[in-house]
């Protein structure tokens, strides 16, 4: 007996495939800009589980979702344009971001398929900026990480042709 071949439609998912953009806007005009040197991307929901057994479930757990929790981890390649020195705009947004309190301490993101599918999200973080460091031979890289604050929120994927839709908050399907 032969394995049956997948249909010709089917395409693997590249990791390549996210964009990471950072909203550099002022006064409540969202203004994105692209996030670049990107080498690894990481999106995560992590639900926090609690245990709802009870004698009805005859030995069986039951498990409840109580809280999500988001992040994205990125490792970006640190890099200064070649004739003026000045680093992107956006990575310096992210690294002061990282050493500042309060409202200054949060940026609001938004990641998505650059390719249009529909997987695109967009929510309010704490920046977290590591230096791998390493020899002299190395490149300078970064392990940026965004930890969320509050909801992430699905929206209409920007590179799609579809008309925008109204954010939709992301809930937990019992």
């Amino acid at each position: 007996m032969s394995t049956p071949s997948p249909p010709a439609e089917t395409i693997t998912a590249l990791a390549r495939r996210y964009r990471l953009e950072l909203d550099m806007g002022k006064e409540g005009t969202p203004s994105w800009i692209l996030v670049p040197g990107i080498t690894e991307f990481t999106p995560k929901v992590e639900p926090t589980q609690q245990d709802v057994t009870t004698y009805d479930a005859e030995g069986w757990s039951e498990q409840a979702v109580t809280m999500l929790a988001w992040s994205v981890e990125v490792t970006l390649a640190h890099r200064a344009h070649p004739t003026t020195g000045v680093f992107n705009a956006a990575q310096e947004a992210l690294r002061k971001a990282s050493m500042r309190f309060g409202a200054d301490s949060y940026v609001t993101v938004r990641y998505f398929d650059r390719n249009g599918a529909d997987d695109a999200y967009q929510g309010r973080a704490l920046v977290t900026w590591e230096p791998a460091g390493g020899g002299p031979d190395e490149v300078d890289t970064i392990k940026v990480t965004l930890t969320g604050s509050g909801p992430l929120t699905e929206i209409t994927n920007p590179v799609s042709d579809g008309p925008p839709a109204a954010p939709k908050t992301l809930k937990a399907v019992s």
